[in-house]
Parts: C-alpha cells; sequence; structure tokens
C-alpha cells in the first residue's frame, strides 16, 4: 500500500483534500486531518476510536501502533505500510473520514457507494 493508493481513494470521498505540511502528506476534511503519513512514508496515521485503539494494536501489534504520547489525546492510531493491503487500507481511509463529516454527508457518500 503506497502514498498513491491511498490519494485515489481519498479523491473519491467528498470534502476531501490533500495537503503537504512540513514534507508530510496528509488528507483533511475542511481543518480537520483524517490521515497522514510519515515523512518516509512507512506509517500512515489515521482517525480511529480512542475507547478501540488498544484493542486493535493488541490484535495485531506488527501492523499497528499507538501514536506518539502527544498525540494519544486524539482519535489517532498508526499502521505500518507495509503490513496493510489496499482493500485495508480502504476500510481504514473510509473510517477515518468519517469521524470527520457531517452524517448527512456519510450518508450520501453510502448511498452513492450502495451500503446503507
Amino acid at each position: 500500500m503506497t502514498v498513491d493508493d491511498v490519494r485515489q481513494f481519498a479523491r473519491t470521498l467528498p470534502r476531501s483534500s490533500e495537503h503537504l505540511i512540513r514534507d508530510r502528506v496528509k488528507f483533511r476534511v475542511g481543518k480537520i486531518v483524517y490521515v497522514a503519513f510519515s515523512r518516509d512514508e512507512s506509517l500512515m496515521g489515521f482517525g480511529f476510536p480512542k475507547e478501540e485503539r488498544a484493542a486493535l494494536v493488541a490484535a495485531e501489534p506488527a501492523k499497528f501502533l499507538l501514536p506518539r504520547e502527544s498525540d494519544l489525546r486524539f482519535h489517532w492510531v498508526e499502521a505500518r505500510t507495509a503490513a496493510i493491503d489496499v482493500t485495508e487500507m480502504r476500510e481504514l481511509v473510509l473510517e477515518a473520514w468519517r469521524m470527520c463529516v457531517p452524517r448527512k454527508v456519510r450518508l450520501e457518500q453510502e448511498l452513492a457507494a450502495g451500503r446503507h
């Protein structure tokens, strides 16, 4: 899985935009970052419910890790890009995006994608 894979998928999500901030690729909805890559693109951080992230990391520690201590206050977790495939990336990115957009936008996207 690469940044280009995420870029192609993120382009399909309403209100999503890509930014280069301090040499890091980030995807946002408005001012809210929902996906960000490390400078070397070996890690992909993404929005994820705080109350569920410890279980995610414990279940697959070779794939997922907690964010740095200063980011623990956020709904955020990280994945090793080499450990996830495109299908799993799409699920993670979509759920992170859904955390950021208004309910109406989520519902419109679900209808367009055939989910409801």
